[in-house]
């Protein structure tokens, strides 16, 4: 079993060793944070990229910042077809900027296209969430920048076996996003195979 010893999450410092045996076996690879909209990807990715020292890149902000307007905005005016073809094609370069951690938007995945990159790329790592967590977040926030908010109900089943094709899995849940960040980085020293630490 490999160690994966991580320091309290209140202080938020993760064991030299550690973090850089991960950062160099992902060499170029991106961690791709997936999930439905209030599984917590960009908040708990902020944190992921701190404590691992990489650069934390949110696509829906790249994709806005690509299109001049708002992800609602392109919605209202274009659809979710085109929105969707955008996402694709920023997402397609975000994965040449790596090593890094990527949030994806919650529809990222659907596409065939762009869960092969993110599989040739990056390590996938589904932050899954219950229904009443997902609607709360995503209430508690509004639901103007979101397009699909009123729909969570709908998405989920449609979303999930997609989701859970992931390199990795971490339960998204009712804990402070540094809990959520353990787990990931708990998770990570077995995927990257790295060798159980000498004592």
């Amino acid at each position: 079993m490999v160690n994966t010893t991580v320091q309290k999450a209140a202080e938020g410092v993760l064991d030299p060793a550690l973090r850089a045996a991960i950062v160099a076996a992902l060499g170029v690879r991106s961690l791709v944070l997936v999930g439905m909209m209030g599984a917590g990807k960009s908040s708990v990715g902020r944190r992921l990229a701190t404590r691992l020292g990489l650069n934390f890149i949110d696509a829906d902000t790249e994709i806005e910042t690509a299109a001049g307007m708002t992800i609602p905005e392109i919605f209202a005016l274009h659809g979710e077809p085109y929105f969707r073809a955008g996402e694709a094609r920023v997402i397609a370069r975000l994965l040449d900027q790596g090593p890094q951690v990527l949030a994806t938007g919650g529809g990222a995945v659907m596409d065939p296209r762009t869960r092969d990159l993110i599989h040739i790329k990056g390590i996938s790592i589904w932050l899954k969430a219950d229904l009443d967590i997902l609607t709360k977040r995503t209430k508690k926030r509004g639901t103007g920048d979101r397009p699909l908010a009123d729909r969570l109900k709908e998405l989920l089943p449609l979303r999930e076996p997609i989701y859970a094709m992931s390199d990795i899995t971490v339960q998204s849940r009712d804990e402070p996003h540094d809990v959520i960040v353990d787990d990931i980085i708990a998770a990570l020293p077995k995927h990257l195979e790295l060798p159980e630490p000498t004592q």
